[in-house]
């Protein structure tokens, strides 16, 4: 698997130019609609400037998710290291979460609909990351559960379901030019998870 992810930093412009473009054409006719040239015409970079940061198609619908969790996980790290409370973590993990997806929510809404178009490889690379970010916020639920700072009426895992499954499903309603900035949505999705949690 090739694109941003063959190990160096941050997209260059011009894959930032490529991704923006395939995103708006995943967007506006679908994934298999899209031509590779469309995305190049798109973009206004030469086919051999695509190749050269990806492999296929596919390696762009999968890097418009993985640049997005890729941020998110590092977030993710950041806030568990900081060795806050427990309530002051979940809280900074749910608004960060809500913060960065609503930052990119077309990206966000075109892969949740067509990343059932992934091969076995990026699919199993998907469900990993995933996995990662679904773990690690678990452990701190379940932690604090274990030393009765949370209820433990409902399993750990099943809070993180519920709580990421509201936002998963952001791409759906959420509009950048509403009435809730992501900050304040955030901040109440972190009420109403930890007015649940809290003993």
């Amino acid at each position: 698997m090739t694109g941003s992810a063959r190990g160096r930093g941050e997209p260059t412009t011009t894959e930032r130019r490529i991704l923006r473009a395939a995103v708006r054409l995943f967007a506006e006719q679908g994934f298999d609609a899209t031509t590779v040239q469309q995305i190049v015409d798109a973009a206004e970079v030469t086919k051999g400037a695509l190749y050269h940061y990806f492999d296929a198609k596919d390696d762009l619908l999968y890097e418009i998710y993985h640049s997005l969790i890729g941020v998110q996980a590092a977030e993710l790290d950041r806030i568990v290291a900081r060795g806050l409370g427990p309530r002051e973590t979940v809280r900074a993990i749910l608004v960060n979460l809500v913060e960065t997806t609503a930052a990119r929510v077309d990206e966000t809404a075109v892969f949740v609909r067509e990343m059932h178009k992934l091969d076995a490889e990026r699919m199993a690379a998907f469900r990993a990351d995933r996995r990662r970010y679904h773990e690690t916020f678990r452990a701190v639920v379940a932690e604090a559960q274990r030393g009765g700072e949370f209820r433990d009426a409902v399993p750990a895992n099943t809070v993180v379901l519920i709580a990421l499954g509201v936002i998963n499903q952001l791409p759906t309603w959420y509009r950048p030019d509403g009435p809730t900035t992501p900050n304040q949505l955030g901040q109440q999705i972190a009420d109403f998870v930890l007015a649940a949690l809290e003993t």
